[in-house]
């Protein structure tokens, strides 16, 4: 079965970074696209960043110019490096499929990995 594992996540200052990694199994990893998913109080969970089998890279704009998504398929991991953070990117963070031609997210998701941006 689908298993995704969230790790990295931290409390850190205002102008801080981290990098989150996750490690999937249980689905062909290389043929699907990834993305990470941010989760706050009173909201709905939203993409902030996909990259599709091929490598092709998208975000918001919320996070454009200071997160990056990578993969490597031999190891099954999906990062996302996070610079020049903010208080408004505290949350949980998941990763999950996106912009994938085989579906929309799987069903069952991580535990997710908390990013808490503060002084």
């Amino acid at each position: 079965q689908v298993q995704l594992v969230e790790s990295g996540g931290d409390l850190v200052q205002p102008g801080g970074s981290l990098r989150l990694s996750c490690a999937a199994s249980g689905f062909i990893f290389s043929m699907n696209g990834m993305g990470w998913y941010r989760q706050t109080p009173g909201k709905q969970r939203e993409l902030v960043a996909d990259i599709t089998s091929g490598g092709s890279t998208n975000y918001a704009d919320s996070v454009q110019g200071r997160f990056t998504i990578s993969r490597d398929n031999a190891k099954n991991t999906v990062y996302l490096e996070m610079n020049s953070l903010k208080p408004e990117d505290t949350g949980v963070y998941y990763c999950n499929r996106a912009r994938s031609a085989y579906g929309g997210p799987f069903v069952s998701w991580g535990q997710g990995t908390q990013v808490t941006v503060s002084s």
